[in-house]
Order: C-alpha cells, then structure tokens, then sequence
C-alpha cells in the first residue's frame, strides 16, 4: 500500500473534480425528479381518469427495472435510435427518471395519509378541490414526507456510482483511474472512497433525523 503516493496533492485534485460531477449531476437530478415526481404523484392521488392509470402503469414498469439498466438505456440504448446526448446529461436523465417514479410513490403515500375526515371538513366548509389540496393537504403530507424523500435524496447520490459503466468522470470513475496505474494505490483509494461517500451521506442522513425530530 502507498498512501503517500495514492494522496498526492494531484490524486486528491482529480478526486475533487470527481466528486463535483457526482454532487452536480445529483443536485439536478434531485430537483428534476422531486419536481416530476410531485407532478405524478398529485395526479395519481388525484385519480384523474385514464391519466392516472397511464401513470401508474409507467411508474410500475420503471420502479421495477435496475437503474444500471435504465443508464445503459438513456447512453446507448438512445443512441441507436439517433438520440445521442452527452454521458452526463444521459446519466442525469436516467437518475431522474428512476427517482421521479420513487418519488411520485412517496409522494402519492404521504397525500393518502391525511385523515379522511379533514378534507371532508375542508370540502364542507367551502373550500374547493384545489384548496383544499393546497392548504389543507400538502402542508402537512409534506411534513411527513420530508424524511423519507431525504433518504431517497440519499439513495439517489450514492446511485451516482453506477455511471462509472458508461465513464461518467464521477468520483468512483476518477478513483478506478488512479488506482488503475498502480495496484498499491487500490486500497487507499477504496478507503478514501468510503470516507468520503460517508461523509457527504451521514450529512443527509442527520438532516433527515432533525426533520424527523421537528416533524414529531
């Protein structure tokens, strides 16, 4: 093992521009999917008629397919077919997929989870369907979403990983190239990998226990 040649200031600059790609093409995914999956869970829990089916036949099919999958799908499986976009904007529009159809059931859960009887309080005090969605029923199905939409947040970044197969300049690829041009850099960098990844994770995860704390 050779840990001073492994952290060498240039080792740990690659490393740096890796785990920037991960945490960049997490933060899009993030936001794209949290805003696609809220579309389709709203509509889903809404049940409109024939759309919601659609929906949920899509979310289905998705959930049940391995994200690796679906990233040799969006990289090469499009390519063949004339749709050839760049490697990271393939591994964002695969991420976001998979997690918009995770998402969508979270959310759709926590919109099943308010009480019944509260939109029908809602409803008989004059407030419409919309309203009552919106300031009776996302306020506090959001509250008890947060958690959980944290950890798939979580799972998602971790998930970044898996795009070493296509040669995404993640942090996971730039490590497997340093440790390619020497056998004793394999164990620093592995260890260097699990550091890191911990930390960045364990920071979600202590997000994700205060707003579980707030949330009780």
């Amino acid at each position: 093992m050779d840990f001073a040649g492994a952290y060498s200031t240039d080792h740990l600059k690659f490393l740096w521009q890796g785990l920037e790609v991960t945490l960049l093409v997490a933060l899009i995914s993030i936001i794209l999917s949290f805003i696609i999956g809220g579309a389709i869970g709203t509509a889903r829990y809404a049940r409109i008629p024939i759309i919601s089916n659609i929906l949920a036949m899509l979310v289905e099919t998705i959930r049940n397919l391995p994200l690796l999958l679906i990233i040799f799908f969006t990289y090469f499986g499009l390519r063949e077919v004339g749709l050839k976009m760049p490697v990271t904007m393939s591994v964002i529009v695969a991420m976001t997929a998979f997690q918009s159809a995770m998402l969508s059931e979270i959310i759709r859960s926590g919109l099943n989870s308010i009480e019944k009887g509260q939109i029908e309080a809602a409803r008989s005090s004059g407030l419409n369907y919309i309203q009552t969605l919106r300031h009776i029923v996302l306020p506090q199905a959001l509250r008890r979403m947060v958690p959980p939409i944290v950890s798939q947040f979580i799972s998602l970044l971790k998930d970044t990983s898996l795009a070493v197969v296509v040669a995404l300049p993640e942090l996971t690829h730039n490590a497997q190239i340093i440790y390619g041009h020497k056998d004793a850099y394999v164990l620093p960098m592995l260890m260097i990998l699990a550091f890191t990844y911990f930390v960045v994770n364990y920071a979600l995860s202590l997000v994700a226990g205060r707003l579980e704390v707030k949330k009780g």
